[in-house]
Parts: C-alpha cells; sequence; structure tokens
C-alpha cells in the first residue's frame, strides 16, 4: 500500500523529491589484467588489484589462517571471480587457463578434504551405508580436525 494516498502500489518505484539520482561507475577491465593469488583475493574481496578500491582508504590486510578449509575456499573466490570476469572477456585465453586450473585445483582439494574429513556440503558424494552429514566433527571444529 502507498502511505500516501492509501491506494495498492502502481510497481512503479518513486523517488522522495529531493533525492539526488546516484551516478554508477563500474571501471572497464582491459584484457589480462593484473591478478591477486587466490588466497590474497579472498581476503582484499577481489582477484583484480585494478577493482580493488578500499573503502574510505581502509585496506584489509588480514592474512586468512593456512587450513584446508580456507584454501578450498580461496579458490572457489577466486573461481568465482573469474567467472564472472570471463562473462566479459571470453576471449581472455590466459584468464581461461587460470580458471580451468583452480577448477582443478579445487576439485583435487575437495576429494582430498572428503577422503580425510568428511564432507563439507551435504551435496558431496559419499560411500557411507547410511545419511552422516550431522556426524561430528563439523568442519570448522578445529580441534576435532587438527592434523595427526
Amino acid at each position: 500500500m502507498n502511505r500516501n494516498t492509501n491506494q495498492p502500489n502502481s510497481g512503479e518505484g518513486r523517488l522522495p523529491a529531493m533525492a539526488p539520482l546516484a551516478n554508477p561507475y563500474v571501471p572497464f577491465q582491459l584484457e589480462n589484467p593484473p591478478k591477486y593469488e587466490a588466497r590474497t583475493a579472498l581476503v582484499r574481496g577481489t582477484l583484480f588489484p585494478g577493482l580493488d578500491l578500499p573503502f574510505m582508504g581502509m585496506v584489509n590486510k588480514a592474512e586468512q589462517p593456512v587450513t584446508p578449509t580456507t584454501e578450498l575456499q580461496a579458490l572457489a573466490f577466486a573461481i568465482q571471480e573469474l567467472a564472472l570476469y570471463l562473462d566479459t572477456h571470453p576471449e581472455d585465453q590466459e584468464a581461461l587457463t587460470l580458471y580451468r586450473n583452480y577448477q582443478t585445483m579445487y576439485h583435487k582439494g575437495m576429494m582430498e578434504y572428503t577422503q580425510r574429513y568428511g564432507p563439507l556440503t551435504h551435496t558431496a558424494p559419499s560411500n557411507a551405508k547410511s545419511y552422516n552429514w550431522l556426524d561430528d566433527p563439523w568442519p570448522w571444529e578445529f580441534a576435532a580436525n587438527k592434523e595427526d
């Protein structure tokens, strides 16, 4: 309902009378831009240094701990970033090669992780004879999953 007229909304949005219009800007990426390595990209929030525009000059320099789960998370992030880049730059063979390499590394890492610790998600294939998703330890329970 429209608060001012008690009539149903017509599906059209309205701005308040004094609202300024925004002018979005998306930096154009050239072919084959420089790239962070996957772990740095995860912390910085982008794979591409050219798109790394820290909010109010604040730079996230924290390091993620080196664990199997953070390595998988970094690879998954880099794969997604490259997929978005390849949507607009499908001819960039270097990016496509890196994308496929990261996919291979991620798949191998997931297989090794699942074999050692169990599945990270309930969609992962399992050879268990019963549903065991809720069996402990959970992937984020570091003490229970520490290396032997």
